[in-house]
């Protein structure tokens, strides 16, 4: 698709403050002052996500490890606005997302956990929903989403879980859409597009996706490099020692090494295959809900992640006129796995590195660089940082290319908010996964409870505010916030009234935040913070199941993943059918985590960790209430194939946490010698919630206030986890009346998608058919009581 000739919008904006200031001073009576004053346009909204990017990657927050990645352009934003330093997200993708959006809890939405292809319909974010685009629409606004947001399943497995298909983001409120509906980049082809090595990604031995130079073992230090365009041209190793087969995927090409270019494409060259961060399946959707998809095999769909998603909301900005103010969201696929060098014409020449595969192609010598230079040495920290900073270019070319910034001549960022009419939002959706977390003296950031897990290191994100509106900007912002309070942050942005723009019996979760942006002492206007994580709808009707996948940094197993690739593209090891594992028995693996236990165990390993079916947290701002919903997944050598888990234990633990730098005090384990352990735990197995006992007066307090609040939490939870069998079903937009409005809801989405899942589907059986419209049928008429507030 070709976009219309871009025009510059501070030189729109300009133009348009122009026409009004004249207009202002020669009226027809020839006085300023029969005319009005010209009206404030309202400041555009540009919201960028960081995937998978807790505060420990940061060097504005004082952290960043013992080797930091290089971030001038967001430490620029930084000082240029102000720096949250008590933010939280949920601890997984989309339910942190789906916060952002509709400025509620996971556990008002049942978007309880990253969305996966076995997933219902009920646990995405409903179409009934006011979301942020729907709301800023009433003030006038147009909205885009680009790149990664994982609001809904993918539209794999038949799109059992997405209605609307390509429409989607459409019917959520966005005027144009362009980006994907997975969760993350595909993984890594290892094959390097050649199919000579199968046709499974995995079959091949290129662990980054590109063909390294002649010493590595199936190295070429030539070949033909193919662009799917059918273009081909013969590369060599660069002037700098870049192997051709890395320059050729950086180019969006599949390089045949040793070859010359053919008059045509060879039959072994796979366009079709994803590599990683080099390719991509956009979804294009527009205001009228047309759609189309641009694949792997599209020159379009080729590329650098990073920058095809810079230059699609560039590209996307730059058509918006002067007439409507704009939000355009960003979510940057980086730095979710799978980790991959990016292009080094994004990585500064002397960054640790940057001219080194010794990540992809361990125990040989360094591209390039001295014989055993980093040899042998594997650490995706490293990769992490690379990725790191060629985002943090990428968003320094973002503010310069849309007029919001300019380049100094010493190469660094002249960002000056107040002279835009532009608010930037940068926000991680959760804390870093596990293999990227910053090791700090003295480790206080934890691998093994990151991302994925409610405490610190999985739900402590930045969150960066500049625009003009900020007074006193370079200020730190020490007060809680939270990702649901971004939704009364756009709201008051685009001056909606936000409480009047969601139903009345249904209030969000988000507090408001704007007075943190213009009161330098505004007090803190939360008294808690909250978080959490819990297991989605299973869909009945999907073809894959999930089956235990083990992350050994964490040590945790998890049913959750629905095939090998997924638990491979996660750095875990997979125990279902199909599992490389020596001794896991063939062709089905093991089903369960007390099999997998069972079976480590049996060979002289630990068992591992479960991971819980439900997870929350709540703090003050100094102490912190985790409560954990684990499940029972005993130990049996005897009989490791019939081991199974059963019944769950609900445990409290209770912290003393802050947020100093260099080295704050996070939530660690019982027994760790770092950081701060609990201060007590109690477990209960009778599914009500345990007591904490033996605490003083100070501690007591603060536990009786967070303790109060997860229980209501609790009831909340289990409110929406029964509304469609027990609290009101029938009802499925949720407006607590079943009427005329649901039957013809549920007439729409049973012709949608062969009548599969939807908001419509109560009995929760993957279908959205006849048994479900005898439900509203039988309670109509019906009004329903919200929840307890």
């Amino acid at each position: 698709m070709r976009s219309p000739a871009p025009r510059p919008r501070l030189r729109a904006l300009s133009a348009a403050a122009t026409l009004l200031t004249l207009a202002a001073c020669h009226s027809d009576s020839g006085t300023s002052s029969s005319a009005p004053p010209p009206v404030a346009q309202k400041p555009n909204i540009l919201f960028i996500v960081l995937d998978d990017f807790g505060v420990d990657q940061l060097t504005a927050y004082g952290y960043g490890g013992a080797a930091p990645a290089r971030t001038p352009n967001l430490s620029a934003i930084a000082r240029a606005g102000l720096l949250f330093r008590n933010a939280w997200a949920m601890p997984t993708c989309t339910p942190t997302r789906a916060t952002f959006f509709t400025g509620r809890y996971p556990s008002s939405t049942n978007v309880l956990n990253a969305v996966v292809s076995s997933d219902l319909a009920n646990s995405e974010i409903s179409p009934y929903e006011v979301t942020v685009p729907k709301m800023l629409k009433t003030q006038g606004y147009v909205s885009a989403l680009i790149g990664k947001m994982h609001l809904t399943g993918s539209d794999l497995d038949g799109s059992r879980n997405l209605p609307y298909g390509w429409q989607t983001m459409w019917k959520l409120g966005f005027d144009h859409f362009d980006g994907y509906l997975d969760g993350a980049p595909y993984p890594v082809d290892t094959r390097a597009g050649l199919s000579t090595f199968g046709s499974d990604v995995a079959d091949g031995p290129y662990k980054c996706g590109f063909v390294p130079r002649a010493q590595f073992t199936g190295g070429a230090d030539s070949g033909a490099c193919y662009q799917a365009t059918g273009s081909c041209e013969n590369l060599a190793v660069g002037s700098d020692g870049t192997a051709p087969g890395r320059s050729c995927m950086e180019r969006g090409g599949i390089f045949d090494p040793g070859q010359s270019c053919q008059s045509s494409v060879p039959s072994y060259i796979d366009f079709t295959a994803q590599n990683g961060y080099y390719t991509g399946e956009f979804i294009v959707s527009e205001a009228d809900g047309s759609a189309v998809k641009v694949t792997a095999s599209d020159p379009a769909g080729r590329g650098y992640r990073t920058t095809m998603e810079t230059d699609r909301a560039i590209a996307w900005a730059k058509q918006q006129g002067g007439d409507k103010p704009w939000m355009l969201t960003l979510g940057y696929s980086a730095i979710h796995a799978p980790l991959q060098l990016p292009p080094k014409s994004l990585i500064a020449d002397d960054t640790l590195g940057r001219n080194d595969p010794f990540v992809c192609f361990p125990g040989s010598d360094a591209e390039g660089a001295p014989a055993g230079q980093l040899s042998g040495v594997v650490d995706p920290r490293l990769i992490t940082n690379l990725m790191t900073e060629a985002m943090d270019k990428e968003i320094g070319r973002l503010l310069v290319e849309l007029g919001l910034a300019s380049w100094n001549d010493d190469g660094t960022l002249n960002y000056q908010p107040e002279k835009t009419n532009t608010v930037v939002v940068v926000m991680g959706d959760n804390g870093t996964y596990v293999n990227s977390v910053k090791l700090t003296a003295p480790g206080q950031f934890d691998a093994a409870r990151s991302k994925g897990s409610p405490y610190q290191t999985g739900v402590w994100v930045p969150l960066l505010v500049a625009g003009p509106m900020v007074k006193e900007p370079g200020r730190e912002v020490p007060h809680m916030v939270n990702a649901a309070d971004l939704y009364q942050l756009f709201g008051e942005l685009a001056g909606a009234d936000v409480a009047a723009s969601v139903p009345a019996d249904r209030p969000i979760d988000g507090q408001p935040m704007l007075a943190y942006l213009t009161d330098p002492g505004q007090a803190g206007i939360r008294a808690t913070n909250f978080t959490e994580v819990g297991m989605n709808f299973t869909n009945p009707q999907a073809t894959s199941t999930p089956f235990p996948c083990v992350i050994e940094a964490a040590d945790t197993c998890l049913v959750f993943f629905p095939d090998k690739a997924l638990c491979d593209d996660q750095s875990g090891v997979w125990y279902g059918p199909g599992s490389t594992v020596a001794g896991v028995p063939a062709p089905n693996g093991y089903s369960n985590c007390a099999q997998v236990s069972s079976f480590r165990v049996a060979n002289g390993q630990d068992a591992v960790k479960v991971y819980p079916r439900a997870q929350k947290a709540v703090s003050d701002g100094t102490y912190k209430l985790v409560r954990v919903d684990r499940q029972n997944c005993p130990v049996d050598t005897s009989d490791i194939d019939s081991a199974q888990c059963s019944g769950y234990a609900l445990t409290d633990e209770f912290y003393k946490i802050d947020t100093a730098t260099p080295n704050p005090t996070l939530d660690r384990d019982v027994g760790s010698s770092q950081a701060s352990p609990p201060i007590a735990t109690a477990t209960s197995t009778d599914g009500n919630a345990p007591v904490i006992t033996g605490l003083n007066g100070e501690q007591q307090e603060a536990y009786d206030r967070l303790k109060a609040e997860l229980d209501k939490r609790d009831e909340v939870a289990s409110y929406n986890q029964n509304y469609d069998s027990v609290n009101c079903p029938g009802d499925g937009n949720r407006d607590f009346v079943v009427d005329q409005q649901d039957l013809d809801n549920w007439t729409e989405l049973s012709r949608l998608n062969g009548g599969q899942s939807s908001w419509y589907d109560f009995n929760h059986d993957g279908k959205t058919d006849a048994a479900d419209q005898a439900i509203i049928q039988q309670n109509l008429g019906r009004r329903c009581t919200p929840p307890a507030s």
